[in-house]
Order: C-alpha cells, then sequence, then structure tokens
C-alpha cells in the first residue's frame, strides 16, 4: 500500500529505540523528555500512524487537548483499516474534552459505535443509552472507585458519593479513559468496566456533608437515603458502601457488595473502627446503629432533610455532627 506516494514499511531501528524509551519516561512521569523522543520518532517516520498515535497518547497523558487532538487526526488520516481503530477513541477523548461534538461523533461512528444524530449535528450525543459503568476518580493518588450513568464513551455523571479525599462530588461529570481496569460484578451475574478517571469535566454545585446517624435498623437507614432521592439529591451509608481494597484488588475483577451473613471479604482491608463493612462488624452483630452517612444536598436542604427523617420516626432514628466536607 502507498501513502502520498511512500510505500509503507516496518519502521526503523531508531524509531523504535526512541519510542520504547520514550515510553519508559511516560511511566516515570517524565513527559518533556518523552515529548521531545516521541517528536523526533514523528519526525523520522511522519507516514507511519504510530507515530501519531503516540504523540496523541502523550498529550492525553499531560491533557493537552488541542496538540492531542492534532495529533489524533494526523493519525487517523494514515490508517490502514476503517473501523475499530483505537486512534479513533483517543480522537473521541480530545474531542470530547474540548467539546468538539461534531468530531467527537465521527470519532465514535468511526470506531463503530452508533451515535444517535448526524454529522451536521453540533450539540453533544446524547441518548447513546450505555448504561451503568464504576470510575476510579483520583487514579494516582487516593484512588476511588464509584458508580455512575455513562452519558457517552468518555464521560461518566457520578452517581456516588465520593468520600472528600477524592475531591469530587456527587453529579460531577468527569472525563475518562477508554481501556478499563478492572470490573465489578453483582450477585446477579451483571459485570461493569471501571474507567480511570482523566480529569474533571463538569463540575457540581452540591456539596457533600458527612453525619452520624443512629439507625436502629436498615430500614430505618434506607429510608433517608429514599428521603434524599425523592428530594433530587443522595444520601450514602459509607459504613457499608465502603471498601478499603489494595491496588491488586481494586483492578481485578471484584464483587460489588460484601456479601450475605457471617461472609467476610478476603479483599477488604478494612479495620475495625473505620469505615468499611469489616470495620463495622461487632461480634455476633451485623447491624450497628452509628453509621457514617455522606449526603449530597444543598446547605439550605440538608438539616431539613435530616429532621424530616427523624421525626417520621423519632424512636429508632437521631443525627448528629453534621459537617460540609466538600
Amino acid at each position: 500500500m502507498r501513502i502520498f506516494g511512500k510505500g509503507r514499511h516496518r519502521p526503523s531501528a531508531s524509531w523504535r529505540q526512541a519510542t520504547d524509551r520514550a515510553f519508559t519516561l511516560i511511566g516515570d512521569g517524565r513527559y518533556e523528555d518523552a515529548g521531545a523522543l516521541l517528536t523526533r520518532a514523528a519526525d523520522l517516520e511522519p507516514w507511519l500512524s504510530e507515530s501519531w498515535f503516540n504523540l496523541a497518547l502523550l498529550h492525553k497523558f499531560r491533557h493537552d487537548w488541542e496538540q492531542a487532538r492534532a495529533a489524533g487526526l494526523r493519525a487517523v488520516a494514515l490508517l490502514d483499516r476503517e473501523a475499530g481503530a483505537p486512534d479513533w477513541w483517543n480522537v473521541g477523548i480530545a474531542a470530547t474534552a474540548l467539546q468538539d461534538w461534531p468530531l467527537a461523533r465521527r470519532a465514535w461512528q468511526a470506531y463503530g459505535l452508533r451515535v444517535p444524530g448526524g454529522a451536521a449535528d453540533s450539540g453533544e450525543p446524547v441518548g447513546m443509552d450505555l448504561g451503568s459503568a464504576a470510575v476510579r476518580l483520583s487514579p494516582e493518588g487516593e484512588a476511588e472507585v464509584v458508580w455512575g450513568r455513562r452519558l457517552d464513551p468518555a464521560r461518566v455523571e457520578v452517581l456516588s458519593i465520593p468520600l472528600p479525599s477524592s475531591g469530587r462530588r456527587w453529579g460531577e461529570v468527569v472525563l475518562h479513559d477508554g481501556v478499563p481496569h478492572g470490573e465489578r460484578t453483582t450477585a446477579a451475574g451483571h459485570s461493569y468496566p471501571v474507567f480511570d478517571e482523566i480529569e474533571l469535566w463538569a463540575p457540581s454545585p452540591v456539596p457533600t456533608w458527612v453525619v452520624l446517624l443512629e439507625a436502629a435498623t436498615e430500614a430505618d437507614r434506607d429510608a433517608l437515603e429514599q428521603l434524599a432521592a425523592d428530594a433530587g439529591f443522595a444520601a450514602e451509608d459509607w459504613s457499608s458502601s465502603v471498601r478499603l481494597l489494595c491496588r491488586m484488588c481494586s483492578e481485578s475483577r471484584m464483587p460489588s457488595d460484601e456479601g450475605d451473613g457471617e461472609h467476610l471479604d478476603p479483599h477488604d482491608h478494612s479495620e475495625p473502627g473505620h469505615p468499611g463493612p469489616l470495620g463495622h462488624r461487632t461480634d455476633g452483630q451485623l447491624w450497628v446503629p452509628e453509621r457514617e452517612c455522606g449526603v449530597a444536598a444543598p446547605a439550605s436542604l440538608v438539616r431539613g432533610l435530616l429532621d424530616g427523617w427523624v421525626a417520621d420516626s423519632p424512636d429508632s432514628r437521631d443525627w448528629r455532627d453534621l459537617e460540609e466536607v466538600c
């Protein structure tokens, strides 16, 4: 095959050496040095789509979306195949970051996905119905996996209430990478990919609060979560939903809940007195009335929400120590 009058060929030894060294530097976080090598590789072999794919990848790591889009477009112009190439996926991520919706739509379609709307549609893709997924917030820091709704192939709306250490809020939209790192499975046998966050795409105005509940039964706890949902916001029992996992466990295929009865999840690294299913167990008792709960609601609503919850069953419910944490 000939492209622009130049025959396709295997990359030179110099190209391979520069590229291999560049990815070693990327692994060490030395993006500037890696960029110089990948630019040299592209100068050596400008007819290789891999030269520009690698540069687009580097710019994605650096969140330099203008450069990622430019390099990505050069990569796809040199592709040997029409659909399914990861080059198109990277173009889609860069276009989504830049809100270049016509290009994002074109990229997902070229990858082989069905995207509502035509080529002339300038709005963001909607109605793709990609379902639920898990996203790993702050993957290079204190990583936390939360649940969300996929808006398109590169964005997830966070529907869990993240811990304050993540710096993220309920309702935020995060840009995520295309290759899953791990899975979460349900008792029904469904599996969901875990994507790594790249950056915050749209912030949420709704603050996160932490509160200590006295909930005599699980039904009392569930009532608060339902009350918050009915108001258009969220409450989450962190005492039950938070599991402390090592990196290897987090990036593997994991069940999404802690099991029933006295079953002890060997992957749960919680400790007594700390958040997590194991950390809130007591001898001979599976339910502890004192619960640490996250609430996502406006300041003008949160106290009224908690008071209303208590008023519905004052003998079995109470709250204290409400604090805004994110």
